[in-house]
């Protein structure tokens, strides 16, 4: 049977300072999935404008495909500026089409022989979009994977989407910042400068445990930038360095990470298998300029 794979959420442009590149972390999630070999689909909205079109351009252009229903709203962009180690900081423009998302018939079929979806934080900071996610993971299949990809920028988040959202997935892919964030937000965790698996592994570990035994989640996916990664299941720990390469950006690697590791998953690969895969898909992404690059054929 053909793995659906569902990237839903925002689609938007990042407006580089090297130019305009198609983003958004579920449409970057789509794209590296059907990279990987299934058939993965960008769910979203887009504007009626020339914005919106280029999108489905440039989804038909890779082959990707997609339900992208057009709303009001214009199609929505991301300033993203970018400092001396290629590290992205995002000004994302507010009351856009992926702010609106409706659920339509064409989305519940989809969702109901969706293998695995990825969705974020970001996209539910407006309550159509919100009732749209939570409607299409509720369509879905009870044995297949649901991935919050949780993703917080700048204030676009709160306590309850963050819970609401552990409730409905089973697998959650974090950074260390973000796992700072969510320690003290979610567990009272007291929290430094630096980032948790900076100060103390020991600590990092025993946070990511607490979590996934409070949310009932069976997978655990923890990135450390430069430092390396984490994938956890109740029983299971891998560990695999960053490997060192030249930075052009790190935009959507951790989307390609995620991709390539439910890709790997879904085609039967072992935890420790998808794992190196995710890091040496996102190592060549951050070599790139964009989140969107062609991979490299193995």
């Amino acid at each position: 049977m053909e793995k659906i794979v569902v990237g839903l959420g925002e689609a938007l442009f990042d407006c580089l300072p090297t130019g305009r590149k198609l983003g958004g972390a579920p449409a970057n999630f789509a794209y590296h999935v059907s990279q990987c070999g299934l058939k993965g689909y960008a769910v979203s909205a887009i504007g009626d404008d020339e914005l919106g079109k280029e999108i489905t351009d440039t989804f038909d252009k890779v082959g990707l495909h997609y339900i992208l229903p057009k709303v009001s709203q214009p199609t929505g962009t991301v300033k993203v500026t970018l400092d001396d180690k290629g590290i992205p900081q995002y000004e994302i423009c507010a009351g856009v089409a992926w702010d609106n998302i409706p659920f339509t018939d064409e989305m519940k079929a989809l969702a109901q022989k969706t293998h695995a979806v990825c969705f974020g934080s970001l996209a539910q900071r407006n309550d159509v979009s919100r009732q749209t996610i939570q409607a299409f993971l509720d369509a879905m299949p009870t044995d297949a994977l649901r991935v919050f990809d949780i993703n917080l920028r700048q204030t676009w988040y709160s306590k309850d989407i963050i819970e609401q959202s552990l409730q409905r997935c089973n697998v959650l892919k974090i950074n260390d910042e973000e796992l700072d964030i969510i320690a003290a937000l979610l567990l009272g965790e007291k929290t430094c400068k630096d980032s948790l698996i900076a100060q103390d592994a020991d600590k990092t570990r025993r946070v990511c445990k607490e979590l996934m035994q409070r949310y009932q989640l069976d997978w655990f996916i923890l990135t450390c930038g430069a430092i390396g990664s984490y994938v956890f299941t109740r029983d299971e720990e891998s560990y695999l360095p960053t490997p060192k390469v030249h930075v052009v950006d790190t935009v959507g690697a951790g989307d390609s990470f995620t991709a390539a590791f439910v890709a790997c998953v879904l085609l039967g690969k072992s935890q420790q298998e998808a794992h190196q895969k995710a890091v040496e898909i996102s190592a060549f992404v951050c070599t790139q300029a964009g989140a969107m690059p062609e991979h490299k054929k193995q």
